[in-house]
């Protein structure tokens, strides 16, 4: 009987030691694209370890981990939310960032619109809606709203702007037709989806503060070796590769 017991538990466990550990990672909605392939690379690499994602806004994220999301690791768009996170006991490492971001226009190929003229286009009577993330949570609607103001046209087109939930929800307003031009994310605005559909033109970097995308493991994911294993793996040379491809600048690079 003993033996039987032992050959039972042997059999639950084997699955739960070949498959390892599950990380749970709340990211900035800039990543939805990059993101899967950093997993696919990291899955490769550890193919006993797997992560998910839930891409959202920023300060959204942050006040669902003070409010007990059992997300194991935080990957802001915004380092500050992380280091707010970490002075009030949430995160268990060090806040490291691992990106920089950049923001730019974006429009259908079908649109008449001509971005290659530069950010005075959105002054064009034909333009009724422009759609950015929501500033009050999302790190690049602060930085799109930084962007018309530094080029003294917000107050002439604020009452165009349409927000979504985050930048992922702006950019489908664009390619929904819901928008008829969209500010968002290099990252977003590289990807092979966004190339195929439209056009986009990056901003100056000065135009806005910078993006300083930050991450950390959070207290709730301070024992997760699989958590720990990414927060390794996203500064390797097989992730910043990825990065790069998504515009980012990275950390320690011009």
């Amino acid at each position: 009987m003993t033996k039987i017991i032992a050959r039972t538990v042997a059999l639950i466990l084997t699955p739960i030691l070949a498959f390892g550990a599950e990380a749970k990672i709340a990211a900035a909605a800039d990543l939805v694209y990059c993101f899967p392939e950093v997993k696919k690379a990291f899955e490769k690499r550890y193919p006993n370890e797997n992560v998910s994602f839930s891409f959202g806004s920023s300060g959204k994220a942050m006040t669902q981990i003070v409010n007990g999301a059992p997300y194991d690791m935080y990957f802001s768009a915004n380092m500050g939310y992380v280091q707010k996170l970490k002075n009030q006991g949430f995160i268990a490492t060090d806040p490291k960032p691992y990106a920089y971001g950049r923001v730019g226009m974006f429009v259908l190929n079908s649109s008449a619109v001509d971005i290659s003229k530069g950010i005075g286009v959105l002054l064009d009577p034909s333009i009724k809606k422009i759609a950015i993330a929501d500033p009050a949570h999302a790190p690049y609607g602060v930085a799109a709203v930084e962007s018309l103001k530094s080029q003294g046209i917000y107050d002439k087109i604020k009452s165009k702007l349409v927000l979504g939930e985050n930048v992922s929800q702006a950019t489908q307003f664009v390619s929904s037709g819901a928008a008829d031009i969209g500010i968002i994310p290099i990252s977003l605005g590289y990807s092979d989806k966004l190339k195929r559909e439209g056009k986009f033109l990056l901003f100056p970097a000065k135009w806005h503060n910078d993006i300083v995308q930050g991450y950390g493991i959070t207290t709730v994911g301070a024992s997760n070796k699989t958590a720990k294993l990414f927060s390794e793996y996203v500064s390797s040379p097989e992730a910043r590769k990825i990065f790069k491809q998504y515009g980012f600048v990275l950390p320690n690079e011009e």
